[in-house]
């Protein structure tokens, strides 16, 4: 079948953006149709796809995430964003309602991040704390605690976005540390129930650099759940105030960030770019997950450059 994409990044998070509400796939196939398009040495090349789904009467469009492996999220806020904008654009509208695998979200059109950058809003939560929800087999919360059974001597917090997140604050980020743990987590380790995204996270002044090993992915330029569950933790722990704006700086680039703590039901707010770069036609084999050849029919040259000049 002919698959018609948009290439996309959230923070330099990069998904295939597709508009699924007239396409009738079964998950194995929507799984191999990631894996295929996610390779990142096949023609494309992302960290997972985007599917704009049909709303629901009190959604007016819902988002699924299929990750590089072929595995499906609860969510993903980079994604989020830019999944909005595609149904922004589908629907004619500037906010609205999303459906999420197991949540839903609210997002609307933002004042630009920068000159020329499609700019998304983003409102989630609440952040969860218990063990059940974030699936991770302890007896109680784990905040700024050291975890027994992970292979890590780090004081983690425990978050659900609602997918599972192990948050540690860290002097200077450790990517071979990270890189090991996360892939410790990858490997479905008893402790976990369905493993979990590891981050560390540096506290810079008032602001935050988060780094993620990402479920389903691996090392990632960013992850937009891990960014806002490191803007909770932040709270959580006292180490910057509920309810103020921060910049949140990644390997991919930079959000604005405020988490809202027990006062504000301990919902997590995100505005950051929802950028498109190119648009694709590919011919795709769902059942095998065989493709054939590649053709961009449009480059979005502009914003391109305007991300660029915005990451510095």
């Amino acid at each position: 079948m002919e698959l018609n994409f948009t290439k996309c990044h959230g923070s330099g998070n990069d998904f295939a953006l597709l508009d699924a509400r007239d396409l009738n796939l079964d998950d194995a196939s929507w799984s191999r149709i990631a894996r295929t398009l996610c390779d990142r040495s096949g023609p494309v090349g992302g960290d997972g796809i985007l599917l704009l789904t049909q709303g629901d009467g009190v959604s007016d469009f819902g988002m699924r995430v299929v990750n590089s492996d072929g595995s499906e999220p609860e969510t993903c806020l980079n994604g989020l964003r830019c999944l909005a904008r595609a149904g922004f654009e589908a629907l004619g509208i500037d906010a609205a309602r999303v459906r999420l695998k197991t949540s839903g979200a609210e997002v609307a059109r933002e004042a630009e991040l920068a000159r020329g950058v499609y700019t998304v809003r983003e409102t989630v939560g609440p952040v969860g704390t218990d063990p059940a929800a974030v699936g991770i087999r302890v007896p109680g919360p784990v905040i700024e605690a050291v975890v027994p059974g992970l292979p890590n001597a780090r004081a983690f917090t425990a978050l659900a976005m609602p997918n599972p997140h192990l948050i540690a604050f860290v002097e200077k980020v450790d990517v071979d540390e990270l890189v090991a743990l996360g892939q410790w987590c990858e490997a479905g380790p008893e402790l976990l129930v369905d493993r979990a995204n590891v981050s560390f996270v540096e506290v810079r002044g008032s602001d935050l650099f988060v780094q993620t090993f990402e479920r389903g992915v691996g090392l990632t330029n960013a992850c937009g759940t891990a960014m806002a569950g490191a803007t909770h933790a932040a709270g959580l722990t006292g180490r910057l105030k509920f309810g103020e704006w921060l910049t949140v700086f990644n390997p991919g680039g930079r959000v604005r960030a405020r988490a809202e703590g027990p006062a504000g039901g301990d919902m997590v707010t995100i505005a950051g770019n929802a950028t498109f770069e190119w648009d694709g036609v590919i011919e795709i084999d769902p059942a095998t997950g065989e493709a054939g050849a590649l053709t961009v029919v449009r480059r979005r040259e502009g914003e391109v450059k305007a991300w660029a000049a915005a990451r510095g």
